[in-house]
């Protein structure tokens, strides 16, 4: 009896422990392994030798390599600040005043978007912003009074722009909701309190609200952080990294060594470990400067 007692919480664990080891920590560990071995798709003849670190010697003396780290550091360092303060501002309509009223209407509304796959968003981007009959041309040349026929998708600056402007279209949504349930944490008392206090918008928002805010805002980076930097569906869909590298972040670069063009899964599972590492130490410094829980 006490021997079953004491079994009985690994066998309800092993399922998840077997999933998890599986589908999560297996591949993690394969990708070590061929990150450390010649291991090219395409001549399966050669032989699998154990190269050291001569993967990772050539992910970091390649030039592309840093190119397509460059733009995915500025596509995160453009459209994440840029969610979360447009995020915070609609929590904060919704909040109180006259637009709560439209709180209901608005959950629904900003689900939309967060329903849609990558996929589907970089066809929607490709219509809205195609020269010809682009939504977006059709209300500049509307509003200019002339045919304009901006090239969204064929100059550089703006397709890195336009998948810019998806980004932040389809993940606005997301932080707005996940800062209006953090805003419903904070205590009425404690911003009556605050009211008698200082009438101040900034005020309130620094002392009162941010505070409670801290965890939802630490959650908001790391998962937006990780997703960006995994970006692959959407620009691939739209652009698929053109022209030129202009859209190429480092998921397509890395898809683009590992199965498109050298085929060479040892230097592009050395790339994605990379990114593993930088992702991880984001993480950890997100929640070591932001998130000061017991923990940290």
């Amino acid at each position: 009896m006490h021997t079953q007692r004491r079994l009985t919480p690994f066998l309800f664990l092993s399922p998840a422990v077997v999933v998890l080891a599986v589908v999560g920590i297996y591949p993690l560990v394969f990708a070590a392994w061929v990150s450390l071995h010649t291991y090219l798709l395409a001549q399966p003849n050669i032989p699998r030798d154990f190269v050291w670190f001569s993967n990772y010697l050539t992910v970091l003396r390649d030039g592309s390599f840093w190119g397509a780290i460059g733009r995915t550091l500025i596509y995160l360092a453009v459209s994440l600040p840029i969610q979360i303060a447009l995020g915070l501002g609609i929590a904060l309509l919704l909040r109180r005043g006259p637009w709560a009223r439209l709180r209901g209407f608005a959950r629904v509304s900003l689900v939309i978007p967060l329903a849609m796959t990558p996929v589907v968003t970089g066809l929607i981007g490709r219509l809205i912003f195609n020269q010809d009959f682009g939504v977006v041309n059709f209300a500049v040349n509307s509003v200019t009074g002339r045919t304009v026929g901006i090239e969204w998708l064929g100059h550089p600056t703006l397709a890195f722009v336009t998948i810019l402007l998806l980004e932040i279209w389809q993940w606005t949504p997301f932080a707005a909701l996940i800062f209006l349930s953090g805003l419903t944490a904070v205590p009425a008392e404690v911003e009556e309190a605050a009211t008698l206090e200082t009438r101040s918008f900034w005020a309130m928002l620094r002392h009162i609200q941010l505070p409670f805010l801290l965890p939802a805002l630490t959650a908001i980076l790391i998962l937006r952080t990780a997703d960006i930097l995994k970006q692959f569906d959407m620009v691939y869909t739209l652009t698929s990294g053109g022209p030129g590298s202009s859209t190429e972040l480092i998921n397509l670069y890395i898809t683009r060594i590992g199965l498109r063009g050298a085929f060479d899964q040892g230097v592009a599972s050395a790339q994605a470990l990379l990114m593993l590492i930088l992702t991880t130490v984001l993480s950890r410094l997100y929640i070591r400067y932001l998130y000061r829980g017991d923990d940290a």
